[in-house]
C-alpha cells in the first residue's frame, strides 16, 4: 500500500513538474497582451496634436512615463517566459513527433525569435523613462520620436509566433503529436501571425501573437491529457 501511495505521488509529482512549462506559456502570453497594451498606451507620436512636432511630443511623453514602466515590464517578464515556453513545448512535440522531424525545433525557435524581438524592443526604455521623469534632463526631441516609434512597432515583431503557431498545426495535425485541436487553433492564430508578419501590416501581428501563445499554453495546461 505505501509502496502505491509513493508511486502515485511520484506521477502526481511528474505530471506536475512537466506541466510548469505550459503554465509559463499562459502567464508568457497574458504578459504579452498586457505589454502590447501598454505600449498601445504611449501615444504621444501618433497623437494628430502632436504629430510632426518633435518639441511637442518630447513634451507628451513626459505624460506617459507610468505607462512606459508598465510596458517594460509586462513585455520582458513575456520575453524571459517565451524562453521557458519555447523550450518545453519542444520537449513536448519531440515526444510524440517523428524521430527525424525538424517541428518540434523550428516551434521552439519561432518563440525564441519573439523573445529576441520582445528583448530589443524593451532596450531603450530604462535610457527613456528615467530621462522623462527627470524635467531638467537634456533630451533631443527627436531621439524621443524615435523612441515612440521604437516602442510602437519593434515589440510587435512576433511574427517567430505565427512560424510557432504554424509547425505546431502541421506537427499536431499531420503527426498527431499534440491534440487536434490545439493544432487548429495554432493553424488559424498561427497562419494569421505568420500571414500579418509578412504582410506590410507586420505590426498587426502583435494583436494576435500573444493570443495565441496564451491560448495554445492554456490548452496544454488543461486540455492535454499526455503527461509529458
Amino acid at each position: 500500500m505505501s509502496t502505491s501511495l509513493a508511486t502515485g505521488t511520484t506521477q502526481e509529482t511528474t505530471t506536475a513538474v512537466s506541466r510548469v512549462w505550459a503554465y509559463t506559456g499562459v502567464l508568457a502570453g497574458l504578459a504579452g497582451v498586457a505589454g502590447i497594451q501598454a505600449s498601445m498606451s504611449v501615444s504621444a507620436v501618433y497623437d494628430e496634436e502632436t504629430q510632426g512636432d518633435a518639441a511637442a511630443i518630447l513634451a507628451g511623453l513626459r505624460d506617459f512615463v507610468p505607462n512606459i514602466v508598465v510596458f517594460h515590464v509586462t513585455m520582458m517578464l513575456a520575453t524571459v517566459l517565451l524562453v521557458v515556453f519555447a523550450a518545453g513545448l519542444r520537449r513536448r512535440l519531440r515526444a510524440q513527433a517523428p524521430a527525424d522531424s525538424v517541428l518540434p525545433d523550428v516551434a521552439a525557435f519561432g518563440l525564441l525569435l519573439t523573445s529576441v524581438a520582445g528583448l530589443i524592443g524593451t532596450g531603450l526604455n530604462t535610457e527613456f523613462a528615467f530621462a522623462l521623469a527627470d524635467d531638467e534632463a537634456a533630451l533631443v526631441p527627436e531621439a524621443a520620436v524615435v523612441f515612440g516609434h521604437w516602442i510602437g512597432t519593434l515589440p510587435w515583431l512576433w511574427v517567430g509566433a505565427g512560424i510557432t503557431g504554424t509547425a505546431l498545426a502541421v506537427a499536431a495535425l499531420r503527426h498527431a503529436a499534440a491534440p487536434r485541436w490545439i493544432g487548429w487553433v495554432a493553424a488559424v492564430l498561427g497562419g494569421l501571425t505568420l500571414l500579418l508578419g509578412i504582410s506590410p501590416l507586420q505590426y498587426m501581428a502583435g494583436m494576435t501573437g500573444p493570443v495565441l501563445v496564451l491560448v495554445v499554453a492554456a490548452g496544454f495546461v488543461w486540455g492535454d491529457r499526455s503527461r509529458t
